[in-house]
């Protein structure tokens, strides 16, 4: 199986996102009702919050890929992550229409990442005062966060 640390351009990165997409889905739809409304051990988190978050991650990306095509350099806005999920109630909304959410938002960022031209692939993107990184730096550790936090939800 390809890990994020394998990965190492835009197409390998959007590839893997759609396998992993494809993957989770089904069984995120399978959890248990109790079990979604509990966070795992050692997390502050829900597994609805945490899944909340990656849909706050996929839609803050969505505005770097798409942005950072047509400037050589951005600046993007600190994402606040508790403050996102205590405003957007994410622990009161059924898991069903959150995991249909997620899977149709990063499907759409497969579609966009394919079409980042190569051009653009250096790029830089400041968020907040982070060192600035390359628009591929964002779309190849968006898989991995996005890896991450699923281990976190399904227990790997």
């Amino acid at each position: 199986m390809t890990t994020y640390s394998a990965l190492t351009d835009v197409s390998a990165a959007a590839t893997r996102l759609a396998t992993v997409i494809q993957e989770s889905a089904p069984t995120l739809r399978s959890l248990a009702p109790a079990s979604v409304d509990a966070a795992p051990r050692g997390m502050k988190w829900t597994r609805k919050e945490i899944l909340g978050h990656l849909i706050d991650s996929a839609g803050n990306n969505h505005q770097r890929f798409v942005r950072a095509q047509y400037q050589t350099e951005m600046s993007f806005p600190r994402y606040v992550q508790d403050e996102w999920i205590g405003a957007q109630g994410y622990s009161e909304r059924p898991w069903l229409d959150l995991v249909e959410l997620w899977s149709g938002f990063n499907k759409h960022l497969v579609h966009v990442a394919r079409r980042i031209p190569k051009s653009a692939y250096g790029n830089v993107c400041r968020v907040s005062s982070d060192e600035p990184s390359t628009l591929a730096d964002h779309v190849i550790d968006y898989v991995g966060h996005l890896e991450h936090h699923l281990g976190q939800i399904l227990g790997d």
